[in-house]
């Protein structure tokens, strides 16, 4: 007897859960590591194959376009030919633009400092909320981005 699927139901395997450390990342040793892991959260926080994700992210490494500075000057074309070249494709023009927005938020409010918007969140609850008023930044990017944050706030409470 064949083992049919119900219709309309579809099988979604569960995304890998990724930490900093394995992508040879400190988050808390400071800012360059925490902006590094953000942009890795971004990437994975989208409905996107994470392996795309991590490619992609490489790549912005590999180019320099690892500070929130960098990305801000980079032109929108150039982003879009970084993702596409990832494999980012599907989600290209869209991402582009909001790291540009995101970016420049986080330039303007904290200095470009995600370390400073930590320092400045009373506990985890209000730092989530300041993460998702950057653009493009929904639940989900906060909860991965938010994984290696908890030691920060653990800390505070000693």
């Amino acid at each position: 007897m064949a083992d049919y699927k119900k219709p309309g139901k579809r099988h979604v395997k569960p995304k890998p859960i990724h930490h900093a450390a394995d992508f040879g990342l400190d988050v808390l040793s400071g800012d360059d590591d925490m902006f590094r892991w953000f942009l890795l959260s971004y990437l994975f926080g989208k409905p996107i194959q994470s392996s795309v994700a991590a490619q992609t992210w490489k790549l912005f490494i590999a180019r320099k376009l690892d500070t929130p500075w960098a990305i801000l000057q980079t032109p929108n074309r150039a982003l879009v030919r970084l993702l596409d070249e990832g494999k980012y494709t599907r989600y290209d023009e869209t991402t582009a633009r909001a790291l540009h927005i995101c970016t420049e938020q986080l330039i303007r409010d904290y200095d470009g400092s995600l370390m400073l918007m930590c320092e400045n969140s009373l506990d985890e609850d209000e730092f989530s909320k300041r993460l998702q008023m950057l653009y493009g930044v929904g639940p989900k990017t906060a909860e991965i981005f938010m994984r290696e944050t908890q030691e920060f706030f653990a800390r505070r409470v000693e």
